[in-house]
């Protein structure tokens, strides 16, 4: 039994791959900041050690893996290779221990950790799958035959592996503190392209995709009739949508899911092609999406009231809107009031008109002030600049959430990829109170 030491445990992809490691029966403890992070529940959860950053966690015998984030000369891994021990990046290690499974990645600019939750869901009903979601989940199968994990195209990271698959949701421009624009983004997903060994799914409406060339079968799906897998005859209601999939022209299911919006169709689109290629069962595929429950910051709903408060990921235009959208479905009789917190100065700046007109989609709109990271705590721009650009928009503070009071029986959108839920919680404080 191996014993593994992560630095930046509390990390998206981190904190996953050590529930993974954890489950199958090594020995696991790791470190951070002293700051809750939602990635560390399920750490606590199974009794994973979560120490304080400190050079003295560092011992004999141990296996490293580090976090990106943090460089050769953090204390911890200065005094790895002081011992002589393996320092392994987190990318590097994930990418050798896939090659044990069927290995399905799943890419996109959006999309992809919905995906990623749903796929490994309907795969656990057929046969036994381990699993790295990059909203903090994970799950190893001692004797899983399956390994489904989100792949992130920022910094390139995905070039790290070469699964049996890939998923490829979407190609859209983000992280402009990184990629220099669509271009640059999609030279990185025809990389990872040409990096996969049995087959490729990708969504046959984004143009992008369309121009993907690989050394194995691209199958495409999506809305329209040229796809390989096309949805059609879709009913949406405010329990959520059905739809025909027809293969290659000749029908083949109707599928029904507990979802809402056109993008969590083409997500669901993407898992049913797959498993189809994987010759899974249309029962099984079926059953596996109507018992889905979702995953972390992706349309997570609490009820207060007369209140609907969802929790979301979103952080750029193309995601704010599908929030939106699918908030009109479920809730069409509601005032839709979004709450937002732009994510990094260079991607407000970047996307300004069209976080805009994605918004404008909301009946009312609270902007947050920006969220600094790491690499960037300051910019040359400020929320009031978002706010001058929409007409039915104001600023809120922690301090002043008593002005959502005032939407009695409305939905909220709390959206951003920062800390944006501490509105979320001050506001269900004012309300429980």
């Amino acid at each position: 039994m191996t014993k593994y030491h992560f630095t930046g445990i509390k990390g998206s992809g981190m904190s996953p791959l050590a529930q993974i490691l954890h489950d199958v029966g090594n020995e696991v403890q790791g470190s951070d900041i002293d700051k809750y992070f939602f990635t560390e529940k399920p750490l606590h959860e199974r009794n994973i050690n979560v120490l304080l950053f400190d050079e003295a966690n560092i011992e004999e015998g141990m296996t490293i893996i580090a976090g990106n984030a943090f460089p050769d000369s953090h204390p911890e891994l200065v005094r790895a290779k002081e011992l002589g021990l393996e320092v392994i990046r987190y990318h590097n290690f994930l990418g050798d221990y896939m090659s044990r499974f069927t290995s399905i990645a799943v890419t996109g600019a959006h999309g992809k950790t919905s995906t990623t939750g749903l796929l490994s869901h309907v795969l656990s009903g057929y046969s036994p799958t381990s699993f790295l979601i990059g909203d903090g989940t994970g799950k190893g199968e001692k004797d899983a035959s399956n390994f489904v994990f989100e792949a992130c195209e920022y910094r390139r990271h995905f070039l790290a592996y070469s699964p049996d698959y890939a998923i490829m949701t979407n190609i859209d421009f983000d992280h402009p503190d990184y990629f220099q624009d669509i271009e640059d983004v999609f030279h990185a997903f025809q990389s990872m392209a040409m990096q996969v060994k049995k087959g490729i799914i990708a969504c046959g409406d984004d143009a992008y995709l369309q121009k993907i060339k690989a050394p194995v079968p691209v199958v495409y799906y999506g809305f329209g009739e040229h796809n390989d897998f096309a949805a059609r005859n879709l009913e949406k209601t405010t329990e959520g949508t059905s739809f025909d999939v027809f293969v290659r022209n000749e029908f083949y299911e109707r599928f029904t899911i507990p979802l809402f919006g056109d993008h969590a169709v083409l997500n669901s689109l993407a898992v049913i092609s797959l498993c189809h290629y994987e010759e899974v069962p249309a029962d099984i595929i079926q059953k596996g999406l109507e018992t889905f429950e979702g995953v972390k910051r992706r349309f997570t709903e609490t009820v207060i009231g007369e209140r609907v408060i969802i929790d979301d990921y979103a952080h750029h235009p193309t995601e704010i809107k599908a929030t939106i959208q699918s908030a009109q479905q479920k809730y069409p009789n509601r005032k839709i009031v979004a709450i937002f917190q732009p994510h990094t100065f260079t991607r407000t700046k970047k996307f300004l008109h069209e976080f805009s007109e994605s918004l404008s989609l909301a009946d009312q709109v609270f902007l947050c002030d920006i969220f600094g990271s790491a690499r960037e705590n300051a910019g040359d721009l400020s929320i009031q600049t978002l706010v001058d650009l929409i007409e039915n928009s104001q600023i809120l503070y922690e301090e002043t959430v008593d002005q959502l009071l005032g939407y009695e029986h409305a939905v909220y959108l709390f959206m951003g990829a920062g800390d944006v839920q501490k509105y979320q919680q001050a506001f269900e404080g004012k309300l429980n109170s």
